[in-house]
């Protein structure tokens, strides 16, 4: 970590994101009238996802501008400053949406695993994923293994049921303690923050209460994008220093 001056944690905080990969603010990213304009915006875009299923809303910021006013926000950005330093970029966001009863079930992976080749490495990304609504263990909340982000990539293996999950592979099974995972109950419009190498997953939503997060993914201009591996996929300038030289859109 370095000595700069802290944003939104304290060190004590910063240290337990380090040791576990994860971290649970409890509290609120926005106010409660831009938290309301980013419901309205998700609700839009659900109402328009076409034969989209309502978990593949993925990269909706490449098709609308309104946004970057969450994805650049000072307030977003210190909030990722404390985790991975001050050069930052935008490497992309996602409305993920369970429906009531029918919302797919998120197998155990790595996001990092699915991103092998896109960077020189992968200890650099965090995700912000900001609850749209409550998240509760009934209605499919994620949870989280601590400490996995320092293990490297685990084995995977396919999915039994490809339909009602919405990857086709997941961690092999008996690969970590199911016991030590950690839920992620949240309130709407608070927030937690995961590092893209811990093991994660959600499961299926049974409830009658839809469950949707706004996922906000950085990464640290110190790290290198390789645009061969991920063609037309686009990235933005945060805050900071390009310091190895990524294809970025400055705004």
């Amino acid at each position: 970590m370095s000595t700069t001056t802290l944003n939104t944690f304290t060190p004590e905080q910063v240290s337990f994101y380090q040791k576990n990969g994860y971290l649970l603010p409890g509290q609120m990213m926005f106010d409660s009238i831009d938290q309301q304009r980013l419901t309205n915006i998700f609700e839009e875009h659900l109402a328009n996802k076409g034969e989209k299923l309502s978990d593949e809303l993925d990269t909706p910021h490449f098709r609308d501008d309104r946004l970057f006013d969450f994805l650049l926000n000072p307030a977003v950005l210190d909030v990722v400053e404390d985790i991975i330093g001050p050069n930052i970029g935008l490497w992309s966001s996602h409305f993920i949406s369970k429906e009531p009863g029918v919302g797919r079930r998120t197998p155990w992976h790595e996001d990092s695993a699915y991103w092998k080749g896109k960077f020189d490495r992968l200890d650099g990304i965090v995700t912000i994923w900001l609850a749209i609504d409550d998240a509760t263990i009934q209605n499919g909340c994620m949870g989280v293994v601590p400490g996995s982000h320092r293990n490297g990539h685990s084995e995977y293996e396919d999915v039994e049921n490809a339909k009602t999950s919405t990857f086709t592979t997941e961690i092999k099974k008996g690969s970590f303690d199911l016991e030590s995972i950690v839920w992620f109950e949240l309130n709407k419009g608070t927030y937690s923050l995961h590092d893209a190498r811990i093991i994660h997953g959600a499961n299926a939503n049974t409830s009658d209460k839809r469950r949707c997060g706004y996922t906000m993914r950085y990464f640290s201009l110190d790290m290198k994008f390789n645009p061969s591996a991920h063609p037309n996929h686009k990235l933005w300038h945060a805050r900071g220093e390009n310091t190895a030289s990524n294809p970025l859109i400055y705004m």
